[in-house]
């Protein structure tokens, strides 16, 4: 059975960009912000923040995208960057937090009419 795959996009604090393709987005990106590999692009030019990625049931979708998007102008991948990430917040950044429990004393009560 095939596992499925993501293509995703980092960046630099200077928006410098990455497009990359894994079939575990988590451990790659871990692996990125490590540096695990030094001499490599994202390594050299710090671009660790994941700001854009999109999920496929199978990893040949998954290149097949990674392979659009890097052929895309730098324009236009900003434009699908923004489109669902606005703020270019690093999409990573709250995993292996803890979640807080729900509070069901915030919500507001419903009102029917």
């Amino acid at each position: 059975m095939e596992k499925g795959g993501y293509a995703y996009i980092l960046s630099s604090k200077g928006k410098r960009l990455y497009t990359g393709v894994t079939a575990q987005l988590q451990i790659r990106v871990t692996q990125h912000k490590a540096k695990k590999n030094p001499a490599s692009f994202a390594s050299r030019y710090n671009i660790n923040q994941l700001v854009y990625y999109e999920a496929f049931a199978t990893i040949g979708e998954a290149i097949a995208r990674e392979s659009t998007i890097k052929n895309m102008h730098r324009l236009e991948k900003i434009q699908l960057i923004v489109a669902l990430n606005p703020t270019w917040r690093d999409l990573s950044e709250d995993w292996g937090k803890p979640i807080a429990p729900f509070d069901e004393s915030k919500l507001k009560p419903h009102t029917t009419f």
